[in-house]
């Protein structure tokens, strides 16, 4: 006769074997039952029409095009910004290399020079007024620079590469008739380019280069000019120094009240503005 323990381990062996039988069974429902869902899913249905083939694109130039005007036509408030501080950026190598404030500011350093005075009036006097007399020449040329390429851009009705176009006409204007056609043939010359037909058909990385040069000659015969009666007075004052023996007297400090009382009595500096102003025209 078996006792209690025996008894319960054989219980026990009897209900793990149970356990392992009905584990088996529902991993078997399980295998079955997902075998028959892939079949179904896996049934073949109608077949797809095929898709019919594209047409092939037409080929283009190959080039880049980048839009910065908005939806409207109208350019965005951050283009405008970007190309103002573009412009701030370049504005000082703009102004010059395509203005008159090159040509204004040698001729008025060069008569500060010629009164032998190297240092009044200051630099920033100097350029302050090169600057505004600058404005006041350029200013037909920005005023048509402002209808004919700025406000079209700002409002729509023309892109970058149209507005830089338009622009670039009242500056071909203004910087021909200052440009001698030999500094022209010199830079065309040194590019390897064929001689332009027309005065308009002159890049503007040639005309550049041609109008600063022609503007620095310019600068260079007037302050020559400038400098005769300066230079006279010089001689005359040396030559009186010399002749009563005071050679250890340096003959500048004699002669620069001269120069200051000559340079005032005959309007000097209203001379040089005139003849700047004149030589572009009158501003026009």
């Amino acid at each position: 006769m078996d006792t209690p323990s025996v008894t319960l381990r054989r219980w026990g062996r009897a209900a793990v074997i149970l356990g392992l039988v009905l584990a088996v069974l529902v991993a078997l429902q399980l295998v079955f039952s997902s075998s028959a869902h892939a079949l179904s899913v896996m049934a073949p249905g109608d077949p797809i029409p095929p898709t019919p083939p594209t047409a092939p694109t037409v080929p283009g130039t190959g080039g880049v095009n980048v839009t910065v005007n908005g939806l409207n036509g109208e350019p965005s408030s951050a283009i405008v910004t970007l190309l103002g501080i573009t412009l701030l950026s370049v504005a000082p190598a703009l102004l010059l290399m395509m203005t008159s404030f090159t040509k204004i500011f040698v001729v008025l350093a060069m008569a500060r020079n010629a009164l032998g005075l190297p240092s009044i009036p200051p630099n920033q006097v100097l350029a302050g007024l090169a600057l505004f007399l600058s404005l006041f020449i350029m200013s037909p040329t920005l005023i048509d620079i402002n209808n004919a390429a700025v406000q079209p851009y700002l409002n729509g009705h023309l892109d970058v590469n149209g507005a830089f176009d338009a622009a670039s006409a009242p500056l071909r204007h203004f910087m021909l008739p200052q440009t001698r056609e030999e500094d022209i043939a010199l830079m065309t010359r040194s590019a390897g380019r064929e001689n332009p037909a027309t005065p308009d058909a002159v890049p503007m990385l040639t005309l550049i280069p041609a109008f600063m040069i022609s503007e620095l000659r310019s600068a260079f015969i007037i302050g020559f000019v400038i400098f005769i009666p300066f230079l006279i007075i010089d001689i005359v004052v040396a030559s009186a120094l010399m002749s009563m023996g005071m050679m250890m007297l340096p003959p500048v400090m004699i002669s620069l009240p001269f120069k200051i009382l000559l340079f005032v009595l005959v309007d000097g500096w209203g001379l040089i503005v005139t003849a700047l102003v004149k030589s572009y025209g009158g501003g026009t």
